[in-house]
């Protein structure tokens, strides 16, 4: 009976053992789970509509890029004149900390998308708001193809160009503007952002007196584009000149064999071996200009406008870098 007794004190023992374990782990996965959820609800949320806003963003987070969610809506590779967001996309903003977009035309839906919004405390940022005067009408050149206009469309009415990215000076401006919104959202850390904002402006002002010294020894000072022109802010910027088919934010893809004659003349007035196109879509065009003159040895060149960057090319290429190959393009297309 002795033994018995044993055996059941000594089983019910390693129960109450294995209940006891089985309870702490229970309580320790309950509140690792609670933790979990906390330091993502805790993390700052910052969402940008297209590449340079989201390298921008992270650039000047540093090693705080750990501790903070940055989502790029437009990183499907879809050009941003085209996106429209999904349910999701609306969602995420809507609960975003930082919101970051550029302002212009082709960023229309984002009224709608902040009607609703649920963080009332977010801090929006619109590029083209920041950079007040300094903004560009979109601007009609000699030669090229006119846009259709809408009927209902108010003559009056004035068309800006969204693509201020392209200027390494406006970069500075908005960057600056990014700076103060973290600094707002993460008070603690805000001398650690204004020491990368400096860094990083003195990386900019670098790369812009690259531009300038490159341009003004280059034997040419203008630019013919086979495609849309995107690059006002960048021209504008070193006084060059250009000649193109369509406007930044043209939704033309076929030019008039009139446009095609005058560019391609143009290429033969100005002895050009190059021609521009940007990075998404083919060079059809740009081919046919020079088939259409004296120079049938001319080569495409591409400029990157950064209007379709892929979630994958955002990973692995930066604002900088894809300035300063552009830099070294323009040096080869101004011989």
């Amino acid at each position: 009976m002795k033994n018995i007794s044993k055996i059941v004190k000594s089983t019910f023992g390693v129960a109450a053992v294995v209940f006891m374990l089985v309870a702490i782990n229970s309580t320790l996965f309950a509140k690792a789970k609670k933790s979990d959820k906390k330091s993502k609800a805790s993390k700052l949320s910052i969402v940008t509509t297209i590449f340079p806003q989201y390298d921008w963003v992270r650039q000047l987070l540093g090693d705080k890029a750990e501790n903070t969610e940055v989502t790029l809506l437009v990183g499907n590779g879809v050009d941003l004149h085209s996106y429209q967001p999904s349910i999701q996309d609306v969602a995420k903003i809507s609960t975003a900390d930082i919101f970051i977009f550029t302002g212009g035309e082709s960023d229309a839906w984002v009224k709608d998308a902040l009607k609703n919004k649920k963080n009332k405390d977010m801090i929006i940022l619109n590029l083209m708001e920041i950079l007040g005067d300094q903004i560009k009408e979109e601007e009609i050149v000699e030669g090229m193809e006119a846009e259709e206009e809408d009927e209902e469309e108010d003559e009056e009415e004035l068309e800006y160009d969204e693509h201020v990215w392209l200027s390494l000076k406006n970069a500075k401006v908005i960057c600056e503007e990014i700076t103060e919104a973290l600094c707002k959202k993460d008070s603690a850390n805000a001398i650690a952002y204004r020491n990368i904002l400096s860094e990083y402006k003195s990386q900019l002002d670098d790369l812009d007196q690259a531009y300038s010294t490159a341009i003004k020894s280059a034997s040419k000072d203008t630019l013919i584009f086979g495609d849309r022109f995107p690059f006002r802010y960048l021209v504008d910027d070193y006084n060059l000149n250009y000649y193109a088919a369509f406007v930044g934010c043209s939704a033309e893809t076929e030019a008039s064999f009139k446009t095609v004659i005058f560019l391609a003349n143009k290429m033969d007035e100005l002895d050009s071996n190059y021609i521009f196109k940007i990075e998404s879509g083919d060079d059809k065009l740009a081919k046919t200009i020079i088939q259409n003159s004296n120079r049938k040895n001319a080569q495409v060149l591409i400029l990157d406008s950064m209007q379709s960057v892929t979630t994958k090319q955002a990973q692995e290429t930066s604002y900088l870098k894809i300035m300063n190959e552009n830099l070294q393009t323009l040096k080869k297309g101004l011989e």
